[in-house]
Protein backbone atom coordinates (compact mmCIF):
# COMPACT_ATOMS: atom_id res chain seq x y z
CA UNK A 1 0.00 0.00 0.00
CA UNK A 2 1.01 3.47 -1.04
CA UNK A 3 1.46 5.85 2.04
CA UNK A 4 -0.84 8.77 1.37
CA UNK A 5 -0.32 10.71 5.11
CA UNK A 6 3.22 12.72 5.66
CA UNK A 7 4.45 14.92 8.73
CA UNK A 8 7.91 15.73 8.84
CA UNK A 9 10.24 18.89 9.10
CA UNK A 10 11.22 19.78 5.50
CA UNK A 11 14.82 22.07 5.02
CA UNK A 12 15.75 23.08 1.71
CA UNK A 13 19.27 23.97 -0.03
CA UNK A 14 21.00 25.00 -3.23
CA UNK A 15 24.06 22.97 -3.97
CA UNK A 16 26.48 22.80 -6.57
CA UNK A 17 27.51 19.57 -8.07
CA UNK A 18 30.82 19.30 -5.98
CA UNK A 19 28.50 19.78 -2.96
CA UNK A 20 26.64 16.73 -4.19
CA UNK A 21 29.62 14.57 -4.43
CA UNK A 22 30.93 15.45 -0.88
CA UNK A 23 27.48 14.09 0.79
CA UNK A 24 27.06 11.43 -1.17
CA UNK A 25 30.70 10.17 -0.10
CA UNK A 26 28.80 10.29 3.36
CA UNK A 27 25.14 9.63 2.55
CA UNK A 28 26.37 6.28 0.95
CA UNK A 29 27.91 5.77 4.92
CA UNK A 30 25.03 6.03 6.59
CA UNK A 31 21.75 5.61 4.49
CA UNK A 32 20.65 3.27 1.44
CA UNK A 33 19.01 4.04 -1.59
CA UNK A 34 14.97 4.60 -1.49
CA UNK A 35 13.12 1.94 -3.22
CA UNK A 36 12.44 4.85 -6.35
CA UNK A 37 16.04 5.36 -6.38
CA UNK A 38 16.11 7.71 -9.16
CA UNK A 39 12.95 8.81 -11.11
CA UNK A 40 11.65 11.52 -13.77
CA UNK A 41 8.84 13.63 -10.95
CA UNK A 42 6.14 15.95 -12.96
CA UNK A 43 3.97 18.46 -10.67
CA UNK A 44 1.11 20.03 -11.56
CA UNK A 45 0.09 22.74 -9.66
CA UNK A 46 -3.10 23.84 -9.19
CA UNK A 47 -3.85 27.61 -8.78
CA UNK A 48 -6.81 30.43 -9.39
CA UNK A 49 -6.69 32.59 -12.75
CA UNK A 50 -4.92 35.34 -10.67
CA UNK A 51 -1.90 32.58 -8.58
CA UNK A 52 -3.63 33.24 -5.42
CA UNK A 53 -2.10 30.06 -3.53
CA UNK A 54 1.66 30.33 -4.94
CA UNK A 55 1.46 34.27 -4.29
CA UNK A 56 0.51 33.96 -0.90
CA UNK A 57 2.85 30.78 -0.38
CA UNK A 58 5.97 33.36 -1.57
CA UNK A 59 4.51 35.55 1.06
CA UNK A 60 5.59 32.92 3.71
CA UNK A 61 2.83 32.69 6.09
CA UNK A 62 2.63 30.80 9.51
CA UNK A 63 -0.18 28.64 7.54
CA UNK A 64 -0.07 27.65 3.50
CA UNK A 65 -1.61 25.03 1.32
CA UNK A 66 -1.44 23.79 -2.42
CA UNK A 67 -3.06 21.35 -4.56
CA UNK A 68 -1.09 19.46 -7.12
CA UNK A 69 -0.60 16.35 -8.91
CA UNK A 70 2.43 14.28 -8.80
CA UNK A 71 3.18 11.68 -11.63
CA UNK A 72 6.37 9.70 -11.78
CA UNK A 73 7.74 8.80 -15.24
CA UNK A 74 6.74 5.20 -16.39
CA UNK A 75 4.84 4.60 -13.55
CA UNK A 76 0.70 4.93 -14.30
CA UNK A 77 -0.81 6.60 -11.21
CA UNK A 78 -1.38 10.34 -10.59
CA UNK A 79 -1.51 11.25 -6.63
CA UNK A 80 -3.53 14.15 -6.29
CA UNK A 81 -2.11 15.70 -2.89
CA UNK A 82 -2.99 18.32 -0.41
CA UNK A 83 0.56 20.36 0.96
CA UNK A 84 0.00 22.45 3.81
CA UNK A 85 3.26 23.75 5.51
CA UNK A 86 3.47 25.80 9.46
CA UNK A 87 6.22 27.88 9.49
CA UNK A 88 8.49 28.48 12.97
CA UNK A 89 11.25 30.74 13.88
CA UNK A 90 13.55 27.62 12.59
CA UNK A 91 11.56 24.99 10.97
CA UNK A 92 9.07 24.15 8.54
CA UNK A 93 6.82 21.14 9.12
CA UNK A 94 4.84 19.86 6.40
CA UNK A 95 1.96 17.62 6.03
CA UNK A 96 0.88 16.12 2.93
CA UNK A 97 -2.15 13.78 2.52
CA UNK A 98 -2.85 12.06 -1.04
CA UNK A 99 -5.54 10.46 -3.08
CA UNK A 100 -4.48 7.74 -6.23
CA UNK A 101 -5.44 7.71 -9.26
CA UNK A 102 -5.14 6.44 -13.23
CA UNK A 103 -3.77 9.02 -15.43
CA UNK A 104 -6.68 8.42 -17.55
CA UNK A 105 -9.30 8.96 -14.55
CA UNK A 106 -6.90 12.07 -13.87
CA UNK A 107 -7.67 13.73 -17.12
CA UNK A 108 -11.55 13.20 -16.87
CA UNK A 109 -11.03 14.98 -13.05
CA UNK A 110 -9.59 17.77 -14.45
CA UNK A 111 -12.12 17.60 -17.62
CA UNK A 112 -14.72 18.21 -15.38
CA UNK A 113 -16.19 14.46 -16.23
CA UNK A 114 -16.07 13.15 -12.64
CA UNK A 115 -15.63 14.58 -8.97
CA UNK A 116 -12.01 13.12 -7.39
CA UNK A 117 -14.51 11.10 -4.74
CA UNK A 118 -16.16 9.30 -7.67
CA UNK A 119 -12.60 8.40 -9.42
CA UNK A 120 -11.48 7.69 -6.06
CA UNK A 121 -13.52 4.72 -5.06
CA UNK A 122 -11.99 2.36 -8.12
CA UNK A 123 -8.36 1.92 -6.19
CA UNK A 124 -9.56 3.37 -2.49
CA UNK A 125 -7.73 1.52 0.06
CA UNK A 126 -9.04 3.43 3.23
CA UNK A 127 -11.56 5.41 4.59
CA UNK A 128 -9.01 8.26 4.91
CA UNK A 129 -8.54 8.06 0.98
CA UNK A 130 -11.96 8.91 0.22
CA UNK A 131 -12.13 11.82 2.99
CA UNK A 132 -8.72 13.14 1.05
CA UNK A 133 -10.78 12.85 -2.11
CA UNK A 134 -13.42 15.18 -0.64
CA UNK A 135 -10.86 17.58 0.14
CA UNK A 136 -9.47 17.57 -3.08
CA UNK A 137 -12.86 17.93 -4.87
CA UNK A 138 -13.73 20.95 -1.77
CA UNK A 139 -10.62 23.12 -3.22
CA UNK A 140 -11.35 22.91 -6.62
CA UNK A 141 -14.77 24.07 -6.22
CA UNK A 142 -14.09 26.32 -3.26
CA UNK A 143 -11.06 28.54 -4.86
CA UNK A 144 -12.25 28.21 -8.66
CA UNK A 145 -8.99 25.59 -8.91
CA UNK A 146 -7.25 24.78 -12.53
CA UNK A 147 -4.16 23.30 -13.77
CA UNK A 148 -1.63 26.57 -13.94
CA UNK A 149 2.39 25.20 -14.02
CA UNK A 150 3.85 22.21 -14.43
CA UNK A 151 6.93 21.27 -12.61
CA UNK A 152 9.68 18.38 -13.87
CA UNK A 153 12.70 17.16 -12.23
CA UNK A 154 14.88 14.09 -11.70
CA UNK A 155 15.27 13.03 -8.10
CA UNK A 156 18.09 10.87 -6.92
CA UNK A 157 16.52 9.46 -3.05
CA UNK A 158 18.16 8.10 0.05
CA UNK A 159 16.67 7.35 3.13
CA UNK A 160 17.88 6.73 6.30
CA UNK A 161 16.98 5.54 10.10
CA UNK A 162 13.93 7.17 11.88
CA UNK A 163 12.52 8.72 8.86
CA UNK A 164 15.64 10.19 7.73
CA UNK A 165 14.99 11.52 3.79
CA UNK A 166 17.31 13.12 1.92
CA UNK A 167 16.70 13.61 -2.13
CA UNK A 168 18.53 15.78 -4.68
CA UNK A 169 16.53 17.15 -7.25
CA UNK A 170 18.15 18.24 -10.62
CA UNK A 171 17.11 19.60 -14.54
CA UNK A 172 14.07 21.13 -12.73
CA UNK A 173 11.97 22.37 -15.96
CA UNK A 174 8.38 24.00 -16.04
CA UNK A 175 5.66 24.54 -18.68
CA UNK A 176 2.27 26.76 -18.54
CA UNK A 177 1.01 25.93 -21.88
CA UNK A 178 -0.05 22.37 -22.75
CA UNK A 179 0.00 20.74 -18.96
CA UNK A 180 -0.32 17.04 -19.21
CA UNK A 181 1.63 15.16 -17.36
CA UNK A 182 4.54 14.12 -19.68
CA UNK A 183 7.61 15.89 -21.06
CA UNK A 184 7.10 18.12 -23.96
CA UNK A 185 9.58 20.09 -26.57
CA UNK A 186 8.76 23.55 -25.01
CA UNK A 187 9.83 23.14 -21.21
CA UNK A 188 11.93 25.51 -19.84
CA UNK A 189 14.88 25.10 -18.03
CA UNK A 190 14.75 27.20 -14.55
CA UNK A 191 18.40 27.21 -13.23
CA UNK A 192 21.09 28.63 -15.31
CA UNK A 193 24.26 29.00 -12.55
CA UNK A 194 26.18 26.74 -10.57
CA UNK A 195 24.09 26.02 -7.91
CA UNK A 196 21.58 24.34 -9.26
CA UNK A 197 20.90 21.06 -7.63
CA UNK A 198 18.09 20.97 -4.78
CA UNK A 199 18.96 19.64 -1.92
CA UNK A 200 15.60 18.46 0.62
CA UNK A 201 16.14 16.91 3.86
CA UNK A 202 13.03 15.21 5.33
CA UNK A 203 13.11 14.62 9.16
CA UNK A 204 10.76 13.43 11.92
CA UNK A 205 13.22 15.22 14.31
CA UNK A 206 16.60 16.26 14.38
CA UNK A 207 18.90 15.74 12.17
CA UNK A 208 22.07 13.67 12.63
CA UNK A 209 25.51 14.81 13.53
CA UNK A 210 27.32 13.40 10.74
CA UNK A 211 24.75 15.51 8.24
CA UNK A 212 25.01 18.54 10.61
CA UNK A 213 28.57 18.47 10.46
CA UNK A 214 28.85 17.85 6.67
CA UNK A 215 26.81 21.12 6.21
CA UNK A 216 28.85 23.15 8.26
CA UNK A 217 32.31 22.10 6.37
CA UNK A 218 31.02 23.03 3.22
CA UNK A 219 29.32 25.95 4.20
CA UNK A 220 25.80 24.92 2.92
CA UNK A 221 22.72 26.96 4.52
CA UNK A 222 19.10 26.29 4.28
CA UNK A 223 17.21 28.74 2.03
CA UNK A 224 13.75 29.20 1.90
CA UNK A 225 13.40 27.67 -1.67
CA UNK A 226 9.55 26.96 -3.69
CA UNK A 227 9.98 25.61 -6.53
CA UNK A 228 7.16 26.54 -7.96
CA UNK A 229 6.91 29.89 -6.15
CA UNK A 230 10.60 30.76 -7.91
CA UNK A 231 9.13 29.46 -10.99
CA UNK A 232 6.07 31.82 -10.77
CA UNK A 233 8.42 34.91 -9.95
CA UNK A 234 10.93 33.85 -12.88
CA UNK A 235 7.27 34.37 -15.27
CA UNK A 236 6.50 36.85 -13.95
CA UNK A 237 10.16 38.92 -14.59
CA UNK A 238 9.84 37.26 -17.88
CA UNK A 239 6.22 39.43 -18.86
CA UNK A 240 7.94 42.37 -16.91
CA UNK A 241 10.46 42.91 -19.60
Amino acid sequence: MEAKVFDRVEKKYLITAADKKAFLKLIKENMRKDGYFRSEVLNLYFDTDNYDLIIQSIDQPPFKEKLRARSYGGYDRVFLEIKTKMRGCDYNVGYKRRVMVTHKDFEDFVAGKASMTELSQKVVETKNDLQIAREVDYLMKQFDLKPKILVMYDRESYKGDDGLRITFDENLKYRTKKLSLAKGKRDKIYFKDKRNIIMEVKAHGVLPLWLVKAMSENKVFPQQFSKVGKIYEKIRKEEDV
